[in-house]
């Protein structure tokens, strides 16, 4: 009788949740160098998520898109970064194969939403205001994205997802994915408010001179 044990947590999750970890430390750091001291809590925590964002798309996504491009798959590759996809294929098994709607959806956000990290957090070193466009931009994408990842998967009984370990559903599908749900409506939220407020103020102070 076999007395493997179950691989609920292994080396592999080990240093794939390691590797996140520095990366938000990266882009904690970051934004203690690069913000003002007097920068508003709401401005760093947009940079701390942008640049956490960006990093991983450049890094853990582009690894995935490299890896299921030009007839490649990540579960013929080798590699620490093959090796990472491979863990998460076991909790969503069209990582591993290259389904060219999740490969789709990659090329539009290690190209361009990636990019577009960057681009505001330039803005945002500089105070540039219109960030607040790029940010509603990058989220609207992000958010579609998200949607169009899992939205043919549960319409057609989710055939792809492995719910039965709790590291595969409560940390790799739901709490990883449920972040680029949760902060993208927040930054919404915030942008919105300061597009709004510029425009209201400059439609009052346009009646005012009127009168």
């Amino acid at each position: 009788m076999s007395t493997e044990p179950p691989s609920f947590f292994t080396a592999t999750s080990a240093y794939s949740l390691a590797f996140v970890a520095v990366v938000a430390a990266v882009a904690w750091v970051s934004s203690n160098a690069l913000l003002p001291k007097n920068a508003r809590w709401q401005d760093r925590f947009t940079w701390i998520w942008l640049a956490f964002d960006g990093m991983i798309h450049f890094t853990f996504e582009g690894s995935f898109l490299y890896l299921s491009t030009f007839g490649r798959s990540v579960v013929t590759s080798e590699g620490p970064f093959a090796e990472l996809w491979k863990e998460y294929a076991r909790a969503d098994a069209r990582w591993g194969v290259s389904d060219p709607t999740v490969v789709s959806l990659e090329i539009l956000t290690v190209l361009g939403a990636g990019p577009m990290c960057f681009y505001i957090l330039k803005q945002l070193a500089s105070n540039d205001p219109a960030r607040h466009y790029w940010i509603i931009v990058l989220c609207t994408a992000e958010l579609y994205g998200g949607f169009m990842t899992f939205g043919p998967e549960w319409l057609t009984g989710s055939p792809s997802l492995d719910i039965s370990n709790p590291l595969y559903l409560w940390v790799y599908l739901f709490f990883m994915n449920f972040l680029w749900v949760i902060i993208p409506l927040w930054l919404m939220w915030d942008s919105y408010g300061h597009i709004a407020g510029s425009l209201r103020f400059q439609q009052a102070s346009s009646k005012a001179k009127k009168n």
